[in-house]
């Protein structure tokens, strides 16, 4: 059959990688992965996160990007193209659905609220609203702010019409241009704040706290932990990059800028671990994970550090520009995917994901206050506990990401045909490298992944 070729393409390679590194670099690299490396073996964790990063995430990047390049379009078309393409039902397009769909719309209505987050802290520390306060004044301004409906829904409604005007401005004018900002800022601002903590706090014991090598604490959990956060680190299986693989010119070379991607965004996951655990520890604070040591740690630490509110400020754009190239990653692949399945516009296409996920959002900025005491899925045990924000953070990033990286594993190591997947990753000469990534997508991802999902809905 003729593939589908997608209608537009990345103007350069460089925006390309900037996009995908943006979409994977969020708020989880920059509290989940330092907190978790110092807690769990330090440098051992470290190795076993690059290996991880190396057997597991890679593969399925490269995966999701060559479905993407192959099969042009949204995520199911491009799916059902590849599928037909090599003799297979189109009742594979039901995966896009899925993950496109129903996955991505959940991710982007929690990771809207923590975006409302990043959005309040930034424009709270940049105006001065942080100055002068006690600690506990401080540490009880991130509670405050979830308990205030009006000016927690305020923050969210900015951010998520931010994302949905970025979106429905298209390829070239919308997610090119954020990206081409935002990603050099972050990263300039992320080498200046590792500079700042490096003459301001206790660098020696950020370094020791993450990299000094424990191999005692390590164990099956701490390697599957290890395994789990360079898995989710990368956000792939909701399909974000088959998305932007759909726009992707024939010449660039997958595996390599796959590999530049992944690198890039464990990079970033470590620059991040030396910019704020030096300030924590000179603070004499102790790290914890989670909001907790973001949007309360560390603004104490500011307040008590040389020019900590200008690099607090600095702190906390850093984090929006990483929430909001994650959440414009997020909508890209149900926005496509309605763009070719409808007749509906490009704008028109981001206004519709965007309410969904606007009327999904409100349930979960809600679910601080107003609805704070809502239990949804009280019937099963293992939801009974969670309100909206919790459910659908627990849907979309521990049942659907490793489900959904589990599925692009399968489709892409045994049901896209091997001339197919060989054409697109190395032009149709097989080497050793096409080999490895074929063992690894077909054998070593999928028990990986189910061993993950495992511990997830057996914790």
């Amino acid at each position: 059959m003729e593939v589908k070729q997608a209608k537009l393409e990345w103007s350069s390679r460089f925006v390309f990688i900037m996009a995908c590194v943006g979409g994977a670099v969020g708020l989880g690299n920059i509290w989940m992965f330092p907190y978790k490396a110092g807690s769990n073996g330090g440098g051992a964790f470290v190795l076993i996160y690059i290996a991880a990063v190396i057997i597991l995430a890679l593969p399925v990047c490269i995966a999701e990007l060559m479905i993407g390049r192959r099969g042009g379009g949204g995520p199911p078309n491009a799916i059902e193209n590849v599928a037909v393409e090599s003799g297979q039902s189109n009742n594979w397009r039901w995966m896009g659905v899925f993950l496109a769909g129903v996955g991505a719309v959940f991710a982007l209505s929690f990771y809207s609220v923590v975006g409302a987050w990043t959005v309040a802290f930034a424009v709270k520390t940049a105006s001065g609203q942080m100055a002068n306060l006690q600690p506990d004044q401080i540490k009880s301004t991130f509670d405050a702010l979830n308990a205030n409906t009006a000016e927690l829904y305020f923050w969210f409604c900015i951010f998520i019409s931010m994302t949905v005007y970025i979106s429905s401005r298209g390829l070239h004018k919308g997610l090119e241009q954020a990206v081409r900002l935002m990603m050099p800022a972050l990263f300039f601002m992320l080498i200046i704040m590792v500079i700042y903590a490096s003459i301001n706090g206790d660098f020696s014991s950020a370094v020791k706290f993450l990299f000094t090598p424990d191999f005692t604490k390590l164990n099956p959990q701490v390697i599957l932990t290890a395994f789990g956060q360079a898995f989710f680190s990368v956000s792939v299986g909701l399909t974000n990059l088959v998305a932007y693989g759909a726009y992707l010119r024939k010449e660039v070379n997958i595996s390599r800028d796959a590999s530049i991607i992944v690198g890039a965004d464990s990079l970033v996951a470590i620059l991040a671990g030396l910019a704020v655990f030096p300030i924590i520890f000179a603070n004499n604070i102790e790290p914890s994970s989670g909001p907790g040591l973001v949007f309360q740690a560390l603004p104490i630490a500011f307040s008590q550090t040389a020019g900590g509110l200008i690099f607090g400020a600095v702190f906390f754009i850093l984090l929006f520009f990483a929430a909001l190239t994650s959440s414009i990653a997020m909508i890209e692949a149900p926005v496509s995917w309605l763009s070719d399945e409808t007749n509906l516009s490009r704008r028109m296409a981001a206004v519709t994901v965007g309410f969904v996920g606007f009327l999904l959002g409100s349930l979960a900025a809600l679910s601080f206050n107003l609805l704070s005491d809502v239990r949804p899925v009280s019937g099963l045990e293992i939801l009974s506990d969670k309100g909206f924000f919790d459910l659908f953070a627990f849907i979309a990033s521990d049942v659907i990401m490793p489900l959904g990286g589990l599925m692009i594993a399968i489709f892409a190591g045994w049901v896209v045909k091997k001339n197919f997947s060989l054409d697109e990753l190395f032009n149709g000469n097989k080497n050793i490298f096409y080999t490895i990534w074929l063992f690894l997508v077909r054998y070593v991802v999928p028990v990986l992944l189910i061993l993950l999902f495992y511990q997830i809905v057996t914790a």
